[in-house]
């Protein structure tokens, strides 16, 4: 796991030095420590620098990057892994390919010389990388099918900056970041940005399964992977018995699992108490050699703790297992840390406990664990797929009084819920339109609405009018699609990369140099369970049914058969512990603050700061609306007003491998 960055001239070939290259790797230095690499080529007609943070799991000795080719006419700097490197090598070596190196990084170099831009469909792992093609003056950067590890780009004057976190090129200068109005308001609607967009303007993420192609100064992206599932009726999956898919299923997990735990570095894995981390170290125990530490969060607080059932997991399984116990206010401590990772709003405050978490993996030493993340999204596992269900069968009789009672028990924490009137009310929204592509999300994308009332005027006119459904391109065919399918797409493609894989994963792991890996999403389960029909995922409303019971001989009862509990962290009383702001958050939303932000109206704020403050509690929707708040702030103190650059790494301390071809090859 690692970090990259780059510079390349597109329209103009100013000078390119190490020294630019130094500064950007150094706002990124928690993704790497171990190692870091510059490279930098140019010559009359293209200028080419970029680097690496290393993050040594593979080949420990020999992996350092830039990596070159034989004859050193292409180089690449890599950010994740790739599992099948070891089964790819020898193919590669046949058609003639020479390898330096034991690593998965020279392999991916080797499939581009072979394969070109298709070397992605090639690989199975996750992954960001860069590659500088020197004879064609070609720059070639692909992202993972799902989108575990990011990558993110911006144009300025004639010149494109790269980097696996934004804050690298705003070091360089050149980028100077300003809050999009769009993407705060997708943001306060679906909890992330409509991928290319991020919370900057004119900065964006390369989409998951996307591959961008650079050359003669132009920009081409392009997808090459995306989730998709057959027409309703016609699964591939339905020739199999639900015994047999879930034999299947389980097979294509064990060897999922069994190939991300290639590291020379030991590797742990994450123990949450419910059924998908269970079910991985369940397999690492039962079909592997590897004695398994596992690591896991409790709350004080008894609404969130799951500790029980983490230790029971344990127990079972026999690992040695550490815990760390998160109080509101450890939560509400670390959270401007969090946000000077996420580098975005979040709505939740879910990822603080799991900073937390990846520091106690890193203080045990501990580089890799492998977590449950992608098989509540593929396998029909969340309440929004339930809820779906419910609300289509009741839009069949909408009089019926029995069939919206479905709903009580989907959301037990959401206590005006509970409420017979006020959940018809709720759930009624729209019960008919059973054809609308958004009608498992409509509800959310609606009520989520309610939490903009905090947006000054000057905001919401710099927004489009539009619906949140007219934000989102829908594939060929959607419409053709089961309503659990249209359900699982719109959670994938907006909450899974940009939020749970991005926000929730990959930053707060590599705030203390910590990769997560993820079985669920190794492509072959995510492109056999698309194909598998809605009822062998959500049997009536028993979620991820197949995975039960491909799992349930490895799991204790209480464990396969237990009701999904959704992963959350405390909002309101994290930030106001004992009905008080804390200091950081009241200087935040002090109005001479929220003002100088310029997104926020300073009395509604100062508002929902006294209604903590007098009643001691919040509701879901200003829960998320202090979230959102507090860490769009954050964003722009960090960010916009007061940036702080960080120390570029330094050849007379660090480990630093430089390749300098500057002028080297001949126009």
């Amino acid at each position: 796991m690692c970090g990259i960055v780059g510079i390349h001239n597109l329209s103009q070939n100013p000078p390119l030095e190490p020294a630019q290259l130094n500064a950007m790797l150094g706002m990124i230095r928690h993704r790497g420590p171990d190692q870091y690499g510059t490279y930098i080529f140019q010559d009359e007609q293209s200028g080419l620098a970029m680097g690496s943070t290393r993050l040594s799991i593979i080949d420990l000795s020999g992996g350092q990057q830039p990596i070159g080719n034989e004859e050193g006419t292409a180089w690449i700097v890599f950010n994740g892994e790739i599992y099948n490197y070891v089964e790819l090598r020898p193919v590669l070596e046949q058609l003639g390919h020479q390898f330096q190196t034991d690593s998965d990084t020279e392999v991916i170099l080797h499939a581009y010389e072979e394969y070109g831009p298709d070397c992605v469909n090639h690989l199975n792992g996750q992954f960001a990388f860069a590659i500088w093609d020197e004879r064609k003056r070609r720059l070639f950067i692909a992202r993972d099918r799902p989108g575990i590890r990011p990558v993110y780009y911006a144009v300025r004057d004639g010149v494109l900056f790269f980097a696996s976190e934004m804050k690298a090129f705003f070091a360089d200068g050149r980028v100077q970041p300003e809050i999009d109005p769009v993407a705060l308001d997708q943001i306060f609607t679906f909890w992330s940005p409509i991928q290319p967009r991020t919370i900057f303007k004119d900065v964006f993420t390369l989409p998951p399964g996307h591959h961008m192609l650079v050359e003669n100064g132009r920009i081409h992206i392009t997808p090459y992977w995306q989730p998709t599932f057959p027409p309703a009726g016609t699964e591939n999956g339905s020739r199999l018995t639900l015994d047999e898919a879930a034999q299947q299923l389980r097979e294509l997990l064990i060897d999922a699992t069994q190939i991300r735990l290639r590291a020379d570095v030991p590797v742990g894995a994450y123990l949450s108490g419910g059924l998908d981390s269970s079910s991985t170290a369940a397999l690492v125990h039962h079909y592997t050699g590897n004695r398994l530490e596992t690591f896991s969060i409790a709350f004080t607080d008894a609404a969130y703790d799951e500790s029980e059932y983490q230790w029971q997991m344990a127990k079972h399984l026999g690992t040695h297992h550490n815990l760390i116990t998160c109080s509101h206010e450890d939560i509400g401590r670390v959270f401007p840390h969090v946000i000077w990772h996420t580098e975005t709003p979040i709505m939740r405050t879910s990822p603080a406990p799991l900073y937390l978490l990846s520091d106690l993996v890193h203080s045990h030493n501990f580089k890799v664990v492998l977590t449950g993340e992608g098989a509540d999204e593929f396998l029909g596992g969340y309440n929004i797929f339930k809820e779906a269900k419910i609300r289509r069968f009741w839009a069949r009789q909408p009089e019926s009084v029995l069939r919206p009672s479905l709903l009580h028990k989907l959301y037990p924490y959401i206590s005006g819920l509970q409420n017979d009137a006020y959940l018809r009310k709720f759930f009624g929204q729209g019960l008919g339109n059973v054809e609308s592509p958004d009608y498992s999300h409509a509800i959310r994308w609606h009520n989520n609405g309610r939490t903009k009332r905090v947006f000054l005027p000057e905001l919401c006119t710099a927004v489009p009018d539009v619906s949140p459904l007219d934000q989102i391109k829908l594939p060929d065919g959607f419409s053709e699609w089961s309503g659990l399918a249209q359900a699982q797409y719109l959670e994938i493609t907006i909450f899974l990369a940009e939020y749970l894989l991005n926000s929730q994963g990959d930053r707060m792991g590599m705030a203390h140099s910590v990769e997560g890996r993820f079985p669920f999403l190794d492509h072959r389960v995510i492109e056999f369970a698309a194909q598998l029909p809605p009822q062998y995922k959500l049997r009536g409303l028993d979620e991820k049914h197949i995975l039960k019971r491909a799992m349930r001989d490895l799991l204790p009862d209480e464990i396969w058969n237990r009701p999904k509990r959704p992963y959350r962290a405390p909002i309101h009383k994290s930030f106001f512990p004992d009905g008080k702001p804390m200091d950081w958050v009241a200087e935040v939303m002090s109005p001479a603050k929220v003002e100088d932000a310029g997104c926020f109206l300073p009395d509604a704020v100062q508002a929902l700061a006294k209604k903590v403050e007098r009643f001691g509690q919040l509701g879901e929707t200003d829960d998320m609306t202090l979230a959102g708040v507090l860490s769009t702030q954050l964003v722009y103190q960090q960010f916009i007003a007061d940036f702080r650059t960080a120390a570029p790494i330094d050849p007379a301390h660090d480990d630093i491998k430089l390749v300098d071809r500057r002028l080297l090859v001949a126009a």
